[in-house]
């Protein structure tokens, strides 16, 4: 999170001559000397805030540093909790090129309770020693439990060799 926490110059610390002042709604006020744009923002209570400098004339803000800082930081974490969430309710479950006819009805079964609930199935067939020369058996055993569940759930993604493992990502069908 500390990464994308991205530090802004304001009022004393802008190096600029002339800047593109944007008002605190929004407005654009032009571009106006820095001096200038400095008494606006502290009239109005507020800091000046260089948002971009590649530009010619560098954009700066008239805003609350503090509120907005304090606003991206919500985003951020927002945004991480979503994807921690997104990856939660993920269920994988291990298959092999060789499964047993029953091993590979329970694993069907379970994942269809899984996926009722709502949540993905990651299916991983795990490569053992000469079965690698092999690897469209694995496929086989993929899709034939992608069929098998294809009455709950739809491909998100095709069967993906990585390494010993090739994997498939199964998403719950949406309803009507």
């Amino acid at each position: 999170m500390a990464s994308k926490d991205r530090e802004y110059l304001i009022n004393e610390q802008i190096r600029a001559e002339e800047v593109l002042v944007i008002g605190p709604n929004g407005e654009q006020l032009g571009v106006k000397p820095l001096s200038d744009a400095l008494t606006l923002a502290s009239y109005a209570g507020f800091d000046l805030v260089l948002m971009n400098s590649n530009s010619t004339p560098p954009v700066c803000k008239i805003m609350d540093y503090n509120k907005f800082r304090y606003e991206n930081k919500k985003k951020a974490k927002e945004n991480f909790k979503k994807q921690r969430e997104s990856n939660l309710d993920m269920k994988e479950y291990r298959l092999s090129v060789t499964i047993d006819k029953h091993d590979f009805g329970t694993r069907v079964r379970q994942s269809s309770q899984y996926l009722e609930k709502g949540h993905k199935i990651k299916a991983t067939v795990r490569f053992k020693g000469r079965e690698m020369v092999y690897p469209e058996l694995g496929e086989a055993v993929l899709m034939r439990f992608a069929e098998s569940l294809s009455h709950l759930a739809v491909i998100e993604q095709k069967p993906v060799l990585d390494g010993r493992f090739m994997s498939l990502i199964l998403a719950p069908k949406k309803e009507k």
